[in-house]
């Protein structure tokens, strides 16, 4: 009776946890505050090694998110925002051979001297989302997210990059609470 007490608890705590890792820089002699609308820099989002569609889904998501902050889309824009993207294969191996046993390599709960390897092959992506001074043309600020992509689903994909994209922009402007 205890344990579906604390399942919800758990289930909770499990699923706020987030899988993008982000990391962010930024010019500490900018003036965030003075920074009110936005527009997309075309150039930089063509050269991201991407498809279109993916480009919309995440320029979707930036939109959503910096207006959610308060800041507007403009065609004279105070920021400029770019994408960039990179992806690579990793391995994930886990040996599950867990138990008591008696000294290595023997172990009496895995009987028949079966390995318990889980070897998992995924994608991992990272996404940098640049922002530039739209008057000086200098990078004031840059949000980096890792994490594992989901290329198979298109609404899982979909998620995905709104998840990568709000906890990347979680961080701007620097010294918001998120």
């Amino acid at each position: 009776m205890k344990y579906v007490k604390i399942l919800p608890i758990l289930l909770v705590l499990i699923t706020s946890c987030s899988s993008v890792k982000v990391a962010t820089d930024y010019d500490t002699k900018a003036n965030f505050n003075k920074y009110q609308t936005f527009a997309f820099y075309k150039p930089g989002i063509d050269k991201a090694p991407i498809s279109d569609l993916d480009k919309k889904r995440i320029m979707r998501a930036i939109e959503a998110e910096l207006i959610a902050k308060g800041m507007q889309k403009s065609s004279t824009p105070d920021v400029l925002v770019s994408i960039f993207t990179k992806s690579r294969e990793r391995v994930n191996i886990n040996d599950n051979n867990w138990g008591y046993g008696y000294g290595w390599g023997w172990n009496p709960w895995m009987w028949n001297g079966a390995n318990r390897l889980n070897v998992n092959q995924y994608t991992e992506g990272t996404l940098f989302l640049d922002v530039i001074d739209a008057n000086k043309k200098e990078l004031v600020w840059q949000g980096i997210g890792t994490g594992a992509l989901s290329l198979r689903d298109v609404e899982r994909k979909e998620e995905k990059i709104k998840e990568f994209v709000k906890e990347i922009l979680s961080k701007y402007p620097p010294g918001s609470k998120k």
